[in-house]
């Protein structure tokens, strides 16, 4: 009991008898810029979007309680809509200081790619027969499935995406309003900005 105490007393003394302490330190460096990247598209409007995916492999002449496989799918995401301001050109401002007027002429927007967002997208419902059940037991291919199934998604979000019929004139008004308030703070009165009209 004596000699235990005397260890820890010891181990304890040890660091403050040490005539050669470590101290660690953090010595600070610039960081390294690697690149720059020039941003030319404004994001003007972003749709929060879900989709039910219901995806179904069925073998013919077979019961699909024996061979099947079924899945329902909520896929939530996200897409932007975008103006390209890469491809203005000199003529794309017309400005007269003496009238205080400023005429904009911008691309049409364009709806961007939908993101899936993995933490807000669930199976609710997954049914397969005998067959698929003892395959996956047996260490099947399930990877290359979600894998499927996830691409699925993604592309139903895409026409979601293009089907909206609010995004697209959100993402111009958005636009709009931006470059109004920044031109009327440079000092012009009469802003106007334009999108060409989408060819029929």
């Amino acid at each position: 009991m004596v000699a235990a105490l005397l260890v820890v007393v010891g181990s304890r003394l040890l660091p403050d008898l040490n005539p050669f302490p470590t101290e660690t330190k953090d010595r600070p460096q610039p960081a390294l810029l690697q690149s720059l990247q020039r941003l030319d598209e404004y994001h003007a409007a972003r749709a929060n979007l879900q989709q039910v995916v219901d995806v179904e492999q069925d073998t013919k002449h077979v019961p699909s309680f024996i061979k099947g496989d079924r899945v329902v799918m909520v896929a939530s995401g996200d897409v932007d809509a975008t103006i390209d301001f890469s491809k203005l050109g000199p003529q794309a401002a017309r400005a007269s200081w003496e009238r205080r007027e400023v005429v904009i002429t911008l691309p049409s927007a364009q709806v961007g790619r939908a993101r899936l967002d993995l933490e807000r997208t669930r199976v609710v419902e997954h049914d397969r027969g005998v067959l698929d059940r003892a395959a996956d037991a047996l260490g099947g291919d399930s990877g290359n499935q979600q894998r499927e199934l996830l691409l699925v998604a993604q592309r139903k979000l895409d026409a979601a995406a293009r089907a909206d019929r609010n995004l697209l004139p959100t993402a111009e008004r958005n636009t709009a309003q931006m470059l109004r308030q920044l031109a009327m703070g440079l000092g012009y009165q009469r802003v106007t900005v334009r999108f060409p009209k989408p060819q029929l």
